[in-house]
C-alpha cells in the first residue's frame, strides 16, 4: 500500500472514531491488566461478563492475593482456560505487591516479566495506561494488516514491526484499535462486510466482495 493511502486509511477511520476504546470492561490500570490478561483465547464479551462482579470488589494487587485463586477461579470459570488464567492472576498480582507497591510497570521489559503477560497484552497495557503508540497485533489486526496488503508479515511480531515502520505519527496512538475494531466488526474473517467498509478503495484484498 503505497504512503499516501496508508494516510487517507486511517484518516478515514479516525474520522468515524476519532478516540476509540477498548471493548475490555476495566476500572483502573490493574483490573485492565488483569483483564486483557485474562482474554487470551477468549472473547472480550466473555471477559466482561465474568469480571464484572469481580471488579467492583476486587481492584488491587493486594485485594486479588487476598482472594486467592480459588476463589478467583469460581470469578472466571466461564472463560476458557481458566484455572491456569487464575494462578497467573494470583502469581502477578502477588509481584506488583512485592516488587512494584502494588503499581503496574510501565515498561515492555518488565511488563512481560510478570506471568501470563506476553508481548500483546503488555502492549495493550502501555498503550490504553501509558498512551504509548505500541501494536499490539491480535487475529483481527494481523487479518487486517496482510489482507489490506499495507503491512504484510508471516507472524505477528513480522506484522507489528511493518506496521510500527510504516505508521503515520499523528495516527500512531489509536492505530490498533481501529485495526482491532475493522477486523473484528468488518474485515472479518469468513464473511468481510465489504458493502460496508470505509477503506474498500484503499484495499488490495484480491477477494473482495464488490462494493458497487
Amino acid at each position: 500500500m503505497k504512503k499516501e493511502n496508508i494516510h487517507e486509511f486511517f484518516k478515514r477511520l479516525h474520522a468515524i472514531d476519532p478516540a476509540p476504546k477498548s471493548d475490555l470492561k476495566y476500572t483502573n490500570p490493574y483490573t485492565l491488566l488483569v483483564a486483557v490478561t485474562l482474554s487470551a483465547q477468549s472473547t472480550d464479551v466473555g471477559v466482561n461478563k465474568a469480571t464484572n462482579a469481580l471488579f467492583k470488589t476486587i481492584d488491587t494487587p493486594q485485594k486479588m492475593v487476598d482472594l486467592g485463586v480459588d476463589e478467583l477461579k469460581q470469578h472466571i470459570k466461564t472463560i476458557g482456560l481458566y484455572n491456569n488464567k487464575a494462578k497467573n492472576v494470583i502469581a502477578l498480582s502477588e509481584i506488583l505487591v512485592r516488587d512494584y507497591d502494588g503499581e503496574i510497570p510501565d515498561t515492555r521489559e518488565n511488563l512481560m516479566t510478570l506471568p501470563g503477560v506476553g508481548r500483546k497484552t503488555a502492549n495493550v497495557v502501555l498503550n490504553i495506561i501509558f498512551k504509548q503508540p505500541t501494536m499490539a497485533v491480535d487475529t483481527h489486526i494481523f487479518r487486517v494488516s496482510n489482507r489490506t496488503g499495507m503491512a504484510k508479515g508471516k507472524n505477528p511480531d513480522a506484522v507489528e514491526r511493518a506496521l510500527l515502520k510504516i505508521m503515520p505519527d499523528e495516527y500512531a496512538l489509536h492505530a490498533h484499535h481501529w485495526l482491532i475494531l475493522l477486523g473484528r466488526y468488518t474485515c472479518k474473517a469468513r464473511k468481510p462486510e465489504c458493502n460496508t467498509c470505509p477503506v474498500y478503495d484503499l484495499c488490495a484484498f484480491k477477494d473482495k466482495i464488490s462494493n458497487a
